[in-house]
């Protein structure tokens, strides 16, 4: 796959075009391939799979600053999103894996102490280490301000009690990166970000969830769990800012994959509609099909572009926010790529929703990408909301 988003030369440096190369040949070489194998594979073991894969690439590195094992002095967004792409248009499954080790060990990345970092993100970097973002709760999902798993002071550190749900790498990560509140606050003041490891003594893994693009995700459980105060990450209070922080910069990766997957449909309609012969000629030579594909491909392009002007701002603002951006991003990609896979799907007729067929594959994929880390719905919200306060200044 020869990403397109080389269109935009101004946005990209010689180094991007050597990932995008490096990329496309692990795409080629080791994901398709795997893709297939693990069809049908317990999540586990998928995941486990998938894992050695990433560590043998070494890409897991674009996840982490260099001095900790990393490619990048800081991490480099524009990379993250073309790995993301390009992954995607292979595999969700692995891109699920690469985009948790991102957003899993970020907030280490952010806010993390040296030690911290010293003692976490190498291993992260070599996929040696498997990270999780626990934030989401069955109560509090668009509504981060209504978490309730708890956080309560004891001797050298907290007491965590409460339950995550839809947490992605549940039951195979080897660090979660918990937000829970601290006993006798409300809504997003006092949250607390921690690091809690699956052989902390209360964590348990308390149900598989079964989603319809199968990954290992779950509910994850805290009963009088301690964690020592040396795995508190920044202040206290400062959990909701670096939630916030985590995913500013890595919704336009959803968007990212949300092209690769939308990319990868708009081929496989291509492909199909020009061999696929209906009343004597091949389906692309009717003008409602080029018609369909032309609007498709469009719409992708416009969100390619959205998202990595999004990428771009996040390796160049510095510690300014990039909310709209990110917003923006994620909104028009994941909006736009599912508009093309259902398009994909309708081209390819009966055996477009044959259980195996890569449309029907990227069918299930794509539809998670509108909801997690911000509901297109919430996206719009924070849209509008920044335009309304843009015309007060």
């Amino acid at each position: 796959m020869n990403s397109p988003s080389f269109q935009f030369p101004y946005l990209f440096d010689d180094h991007h075009r050597e990932l995008s190369k490096e990329l496309d040949a692990f795409v080629r070489d080791n994901v398709e391939p795997m893709e297939h194998l693990t069809a049908g594979w317990d999540e586990d073991r998928a995941a486990m799979e998938w894992a050695g894969i990433l560590r043998s690439s070494g890409l897991a590195a674009l996840c982490v600053p260099r001095a900790f094992g990393g490619r990048s002095n800081q991490v480099d967004f524009r990379s993250v999103c073309l790995a993301r792409e390009t992954i995607a248009w292979g595999s969700g499954f692995c891109d699920t894996l690469f985009a948790m080790q991102g957003l899993g060990s970020y907030p280490i990345t952010l806010a993390g102490t040296d030690d911290q970092k010293h003692r976490f993100l190498p291993a992260v970097a070599r996929a040696d280490t498997l990270c999780a973002f626990a934030l989401t709760e069955e109560g509090a999902g668009s509504d981060v301000g209504g978490i309730t798993t708890q956080a309560v002071r004891t001797a050298g550190g907290y007491l965590v009690n409460g339950r995550k749900c839809f947490i992605s790498n549940a039951g195979v990560a080897d660090i979660y990166v918990v937000f829970a509140r601290l006993e006798g606050t409300e809504k997003t003041n006092g949250i607390v970000a921690l690091i809690i490891t699956p052989g902390d003594e209360g964590f348990s893994i308390i149900k598989r969830q079964q989603v319809m693009a199968p990954h290992p995700i779950g509910i994850v459980g805290f009963r009088d769990c301690f964690v020592p105060h040396d795995r508190l990450l920044g202040q206290e209070g400062q959990g909701f800012r670096i939630a916030m922080a985590t995913l500013d910069r890595f919704r336009p990766g959803v968007g990212a994959a949300a092209l690769g997957m939308g990319q990868r449909a708009i081929d496989e309609a291509l492909h199909h509609s020009q061999t696929r012969v209906q009343f004597g000629k091949p389906l692309f030579d009717f003008q409602m099909v080029q018609a369909q594909i032309a609007t498709a491909a469009v719409d992708l392009e416009a969100a390619r572009l959205l998202v990595y002007h999004a990428a771009w701002h996040a390796d160049h603002a510095g510690d300014r926010r990039i909310t709209l951006e990110a917003a923006m991003a994620k909104l028009q990609a994941t909006e736009a790529a599912f508009r093309a896979i259902d398009t994909g799907v309708q081209l390819h007729g009966g055996n477009g929703v044959l259980v195996g067929s890569t449309v029907e594959r990227l069918y299930r994929e794509i539809r998670a990408l509108r909801i997690y880390e911000g509901t297109s719905e919430i996206q719009r919200l924070v849209i509008a909301r920044h335009l309304k306060k843009e015309t007060k200044t």
